[in-house]
């Protein structure tokens, strides 16, 4: 007796399949199978319509199926601040505009509703998982999983009192309620995020490398994100944050540091060595003159090089499509080499390796069987992607956000045909009015 075809969710069938995982591959008329919000196999159309019986068959004659994209290094509340304070060096910016601002708004609300605005932007875009670093951890992580958006969340940890907490003590006794509250989630985890070493006391980051191995979560931390600040530690301990850091223990495989623009050879192969993440943010790094990452030298060394948007205050958006181009074209002019961090490193970059840096790439970031069905699918029909000869050097230097018409997290459509599934636009819109009103009376 012949078995016939296995009852199955999903079925996108998709023009081009870009797996990501093997490196540099595009599959031609391939279809993705889902069930129970996993990737159940990847196969030819044809192979695929004989295999499975699906509830919901998808068919994208004139798109590429990605996965769906990470930002690794977000500040999603700072969506309310976005165009607030433009055009202003980093310190500047930070010390005189920025925190003052927060000072005023930050609570759980201002976090809330920047959340969701975010969590808009980014589906519209084919983004399905932040690496958020914010205060109000707790609030963050309920509005992501409200919305059955993917991240990972940042347990803060600063010298100076805030909304959050008060004290050391309290920054970290509400770091380990925070971790607690989502142990298990099937969307949310977490990570400590100390500031950045101009911030944070070698007292905390002790506790945090402690507490880190226990946990067994990452530490994600601003990290040589300026020339001022490398200099500003050098006459302060002696030692330039990367070393200071190193003698604290916390140069490890655990580390995601972002933006590291600020690099010697022997701190290149000091990250390749120890399994440091180093996440490029190249749209705010420009936009606030703070320097180049190094990024081609980086994958050369083997560092595990991810890309993230930073907030809307210094981006000012949450395009990944957009900063992955930008990621490739400015490695190509640090490095001198046209070659460099090539159109599928870019993607990588903007997928697994993000995944990887977050300790979830056994779950997301490639499309491969027995992974999360976090996925993308962008529409390469249109004038802008046309003519095509290579798939993935049209994601990376032609497609744009608007091109992305369907998202998929954990199997659960997200964004079906440009429009959000499960979200209220004119409420987000809405409610971002309302902040605009308040901030603008004190900005």
């Amino acid at each position: 007796m012949v078995a016939g075809p296995i009852d199955i969710d999903l079925l996108i069938e998709a023009r081009w399949v870009v797996p990501v995982e093997p490196h540099g591959v595009v599959l031609e008329d391939h279809a993705v199978a889902v069930h129970h919000g996993a990737i159940l196999a990847l196969l030819p159309i044809a192979e695929a319509r004989a295999a499975y019986a699906p509830r919901e068959r998808m068919q994208l004659a004139e798109h590429a199926l990605i996965p769906g994209l990470v930002n690794s290094h977000t500040h999603n509340p700072m969506t309310l601040l976005r165009g607030l304070a433009d055009d202003l060096p980093l310190m500047t910016w930070l010390q005189q505009h920025i925190w003052p601002a927060e000072a005023k708004v930050i609570g759980p609300e201002f976090v809330r509703d920047g959340v969701e605005l975010a969590v808009a932007e980014m589906l519209r875009g084919g983004t399905t998982c932040a690496n958020e670093n914010y205060f109000f951890p707790d609030v963050i992580g309920a509005t992501y999983r409200r919305l059955g958006f993917r991240a990972v969340v940042g347990l803060p940890v600063i010298e100076f009192p805030t909304a959050w907490a008060k004290s050391q003590d309290e920054y970290f006794e509400r770091a380990g309620e925070v971790h607690d509250s989502f142990r298990g989630d099937g969307l949310v985890g977490t990570a400590f995020a100390p500031h950045a070493p101009y911030t944070v006391s070698d007292e905390s980051f002790e506790r945090i490398r402690v507490l880190a191995d226990q946990l067994d979560i990452p530490v994600h931390l601003h990290l040589h994100e300026t020339a001022h600040e490398v200099e500003e530690e050098r006459k302060k301990s002696g030692l330039r944050p990367f070393q200071r850091l190193q003698k604290l223990g916390l140069v490890n495989d655990r580390l995601i540091a972002v933006h590291m623009t600020q690099l010697t050879e022997g701190e290149i192969a000091a990250c390749a060595e120890a399994g440091v993440s180093v996440v490029h943010c190249p749209e705010s790094n420009l936009k606030l003159a703070s320097g180049f990452c190094p990024a081609e030298k980086l994958r050369r060394a083997g560092v595990n090089v991810a890309i993230g948007t930073d907030g809307c205050a210094s981006n000012n958006d949450l395009d990944m499509i957009g900063e992955l181009r930008t990621a490739a074209l400015l490695a190509k002019a640090v490095a001198g080499d046209a070659a460099a961090f090539d159109a599928a490193y870019a993607l990588r970059a903007a997928t697994l390796n993000g995944a990887r840096a977050m300790g979830l790439d056994g779950r997301i970031g490639s499309i491969e069987p027995g992974k999360q069905a976090d996925l993308a699918a962008v529409r390469l029909g249109d004038i802008e992607t046309q003519p095509l000869f290579h798939v993935a050097s049209q994601l990376a230097y032609a497609a744009g956000r608007h091109q992305v018409s369907d998202v998929w997290i954990a199997g659960r459509r997200k964004l079906a045909a440009r429009e959000l599934v499960d979200m209220d636009p004119a409420a987000i819109l809405a409610k971002a009015h309302a902040w605009r009103e308040r901030i603008a009376t004190f900005a």
